[in-house]
């Protein structure tokens, strides 16, 4: 064999498999095939939303109108003015869903977090089985508390308070489990370099593993926040007072004795997912963050 001549090289080998024009034809057929079903998805979800703000702005009449008129003529503020002025004015409702939710909230997300890092962080006998105990009590229908606790706010002198709201709403099994695996997620190995440098677990929780879990803080403080905003069972049972009636329940006065208000209560309803989308713009940075931190990790 001649020195200069080289070995002819298999078809095979060092190749790159390279997609035809067809398999990129199909791959965007499905793309855009699936864009289409979720976006449709997406509309049927978002069509009682627009329903609710244009009827808020109809007329009685307009109401169950066939074909829906989505843009109502003339335009009526008059149910908005009357949601925020008269004598059962919105006000003092959203003032008190404000405070209980705000404030249970807050408890919340830290109580959470405290409890997960002692979770996921403290090494102590029999802790994982604690932590199953605490996360089988999800099984438990809240409902089924309701005498119980009803009974206990009677005998704490807190029932027909917002205390009866904000107090249990401090403590959410869901924001434990939520924290707890975040927690896991971060290495270890920071938390073992702060201990060699001297921190405490105080030290380490609030300088440390809070500021890595913005993300999942922020998620649990919008899912807890529309989960108190929206709290109807609880503030029916354990408030009497009016004067202590957050918007879900606020939104029974336009449930006359033999017709219901729909525009007042469409308006009531408009203002009253104002405070939802506000909680999660503030906190959809630090959310966003936290995705595009997990992208760059994997």
């Amino acid at each position: 064999m001649d020195a200069t001549s080289k070995p002819l090289a298999s078809p095979h080998a060092g190749s790159v498999p390279r997609r035809t024009s067809a398999g990129l034809k199909l791959l965007e057929w499905n793309k855009l095939i699936l864009t289409l079903i979720m976006a449709f998805l997406g509309l049927l979800m978002i069509v009682p939303f627009i329903w609710m703000i244009s009827t808020s702005f109809k007329t009685p009449a307009d109401v169950f109108v066939y074909p829906i008129k989505w843009l109502p003529n003339p335009f009526n503020w008059d149910h908005h003015v009357k949601v925020w002025t008269g004598d059962k004015s919105f006000v003092t409702y959203y003032l008190n869903s404000l405070k209980v939710s705000v404030i249970s909230t807050t408890g919340a997300v830290f109580l959470s977090s405290f409890a997960a890092y002692g979770f996921s962080r403290v090494e102590f006998k029999g802790r994982n089985t604690m932590f199953l105990v605490y996360l089988s009590m999800m099984m438990v229908p809240p409902q089924v508390l309701f005498v119980p606790k009803f009974i206990m706010f009677e005998w704490a002198g807190i029932y027909n308070t917002h205390y009866a709201l904000i107090l249990p709403g401090m403590f959410t099994i869901f924001g434990v489990f939520m924290m707890r695996q975040f927690f896991l997620s971060i290495p270890y190995e920071i938390s073992e370099s702060a201990f060699l440098d001297g921190a405490g677990h105080f030290s380490i929780f609030f300088r440390l593993v809070l500021p890595l879990a913005k993300p999942a803080l922020a998620t649990l403080a919008v899912i807890d926040f529309s989960w108190h905003w929206n709290d109807y069972e609880n503030a029916l049972v354990f408030l009497i007072d009016e004067r202590l009636y957050t918007v879900p329940l606020g939104l029974q006065n336009f449930i006359l004795e033999n017709t219901i208000d729909y525009n007042g209560m469409m308006a009531a309803a408009t203002a009253g997912i104002v405070p939802m989308i506000v909680v999660f713009l503030l906190g959809q940075r630090f959310i966003i963050q936290g995705i595009s931190n997990s992208a760059v990790k994997g």
